[in-house]
């Protein structure tokens, strides 16, 4: 089993998923003699698991039935144990492509934390690709090994326990993307330019706070990196609870319209409004039509992006030349809380 490479049967020392429904499921590590219990009975590892297909659906003791689920990277991302708080699949998905990666990339992450976005960058950089994570908790960091180790992608990763703002990546000149989720990321961009590749590339800064991008941006332009861009991220799912012949309905006709298409229903089933008469305002109708609850799952950080390009000259005297600039976020940025900082390039 491996979270890059897709496996068909579960086996001795799996790490699998037990779905009992979309807002319940959990991991579990197969192991043979073990059991897991559920509210819908025990799951018997040797009998139940182990030489079964993933996917398959199992009885319990009780009678109800479970699906067992070969994980993935947005699968453990939701049944993962939260060390750290954690970056969901919203906030992944934004960062893996303003970060440009791909198969075979070399990224750089700081810091390491549950493991929920390095297990994404694990998966895109596969099969050449490499990660090198730090993390400055050493319990944390031995975790995420033992993780990686369980998962199968540890010859994918290295895992260093050090301090990123004093000590870097260990690495340098190597690097396409570096990735920062750090408490004062503007003290590790001196680092991260280091680590990348002496033809530039990509940088990518996490944070929850509007000063903490203001810092990282003054630092990203103070060492040549440009095209430095913040954006909010925020998902937002819309439960609307209406029929398609109610929609039908709102869409024949407009305020301040003639009715094009008489209603072929009863309409006090939807609504205590008297049926509109033609010719007149209906937005009323709409109102009632669009019945359901809207919530804001989360609105959650800035994504702060620059890119790092080097000419082969030295980029010093031109920059010099150059007026400096002041971060370029605004202060009607203060109204939302939140805040990550994205790539940016070194100018040539």
């Amino acid at each position: 089993m491996s979270f890059v490479e897709y496996g068909d049967t579960i086996k001795d020392g799996d790490t699998a998923i037990v779905f009992l429904g979309h807002e319940s499921m959990f991991p579990v590590k197969v192991q043979q003699g073990s059991v897991t219990q559920t509210k819908y009975g025990v799951i018997r590892h040797s009998t139940d698991l182990i030489g079964k297909k993933y996917g398959s659906k199992v009885t319990c003791s009780k009678g109800g039935w479970v699906f067992i689920l070969h994980p993935t990277p947005e699968l453990w991302t939701v049944n993962l144990p939260h060390r750290t708080q954690i970056l969901y699949s919203t906030d992944i998905s934004v960062i893996t492509m303003m970060l440009e990666l791909k198969p075979g990339s070399i990224v750089c992450e700081s810091g390491t934390g549950s493991g929920s976005l390095s297990h994404a960058l694990i998966r895109t950089v596969a099969p050449t690709g490499h990660l090198y994570t730090v993390e400055f908790h050493q319990q944390r960091a031995e975790k995420a090994k033992e993780e990686f180790r369980e998962h199968g992608v540890e010859h994918l990763v290295t895992v260093t326990n050090q301090d990123v703002c004093k000590n870097g990546f260990g690495v340098s000149d190597i690097a396409d993307a570096v990735f920062l989720d750090i408490p004062s990321p503007w003290e590790a961009i001196g680092h991260a330019k280091a680590a990348l590749k002496a033809e530039g590339g990509r940088i990518c800064s996490f944070s929850p706070c509007i000063e903490q991008v203001q810092r990282t941006c003054l630092a990203m332009e103070e060492y040549g990196f440009t095209e430095i861009n913040t954006l909010e991220i925020l998902l937002r799912v819309y439960n609307i609870a209406m029929l398609a012949e109610m929609f039908a309905f709102a869409l024949s006709f407009s305020c301040d319209q003639q009715l094009l298409h008489p209603p072929s229903f009863h309409q006090e089933r939807y609504t205590n409004s008297p049926l509109p008469v033609p010719g007149k305002n209906v937005s009323f109708c709409i109102t009632s039509i669009w019945k359901g609850s809207t919530r804001i799952i989360k609105s959650n950080s800035w994504l702060h992006t620059a890119r790092l390009r080097i000419s082969p000259k030295s980029s010093q005297s031109k920059m010099a030349s150059q007026p400096q600039r002041t971060s370029t976020i605004g202060p009607e940025c203060q109204r939302i809380r939140g805040l990550s900082v994205l790539p940016g390039h070194v100018g040539a």
